[in-house]
């Protein structure tokens, strides 16, 4: 999509970001055919007139506000992203471990690529995840029970915690709807976020699994700090210095 019509490449921008989130000046030099100086003086224009904020390599929306998405639509955003974080995650797990999945696109990726794994016990609250693993022979599926969301197909509610506190897991993998380095990870319901924390508290290694469309976006509740995560999982759109933050902060990073 080369374009050097100045007005329109600034919009696209601007809709790349209410798409994703974030942008990084590589990618929006590389899809519209133009030099990464060309693409800052954009930015810098854009964030003059309050569109948007700066960000080391790219930049965000100014409302970072995540609002509550139906899954299907999720699923279809930074798909190739959220691939390689799946695969990257399921290299993480063991023959015989337990896990948890959390409900999400990025964690449903994750399922996709648990086909060689043998003798896993995989707790989840997403009905989406739980049909996916049900495919798979040689794991082990608990299904959390409870009050099911329509728009994310998720599980909540006191079932699902009651479930929770009774069992011990190896590794959690964690989603979220946004990511603030300083804030922590979000998610857009407050029930969810509850039994987000649960969830940590059940498990011995959190792994937080965020593509870099969440970076500087909050939803309506706060799951955790950065600091509370053992290993986040993230996409080559992540800037070096959000990087450098975090593993500041103690969370191993690993850029996929």
């Amino acid at each position: 999509m080369a374009s050097h019509n100045t007005a329109e490449r600034r919009s696209y921008i601007i809709q790349v970001l209410q798409d994703q989130g974030h942008a990084s000046v590589s990618a929006l030099s590389d899809k519209l055919g133009v030099s990464e100086v060309t693409i800052r003086k954009d930015i810098h224009f854009l964030e003059q007139r309050n569109l948007l904020i700066r960000t080391h390599g790219g930049a965000v929306l100014v409302d970072g506000y995540v609002s509550d998405q139906p899954f299907e639509e999720k699923s279809t955003r930074n798909a190739e992203e959220k691939r390689r974080i799946g695969a990257a995650a399921a290299g993480m797990v063991a023959d015989g471990e337990t896990l948890i999945l959390d409900s999400g696109s990025t964690t449903l990726q994750i399922a996709r690529n648990l086909r060689n794994k043998k003798g896993l016990i995989v707790a989840t609250a997403s009905v989406h995840i739980a049909m996916e693993l049900l495919r798979i022979p040689n794991i082990d599926v608990l299904m959390l029970g409870g009050l099911i969301r329509p728009n994310s197909g998720a599980v909540v509610g006191s079932y699902a915690e009651m479930m929770l506190r009774d069992h011990a897991f190896q590794k959690l993998f964690l989603a979220g709807d946004g990511f603030d380095v300083g804030y922590g990870l979000t998610t857009t319901n407050t029930m969810e976020a509850h039994l987000n924390r649960l969830m940590m508290a059940s498990s011995r290694q959190t792994i937080a699994v965020v593509d870099s469309s969440k970076i500087g976006r909050r939803g309506l509740s706060r799951i955790c700090g950065a600091e509370e995560i053992d290993t986040l999982i993230i996409d080559s759109g992540v800037s070096e210095d959000t990087v450098n933050r975090l593993e500041d902060l103690g969370v191993n990073v690993m850029v996929v």
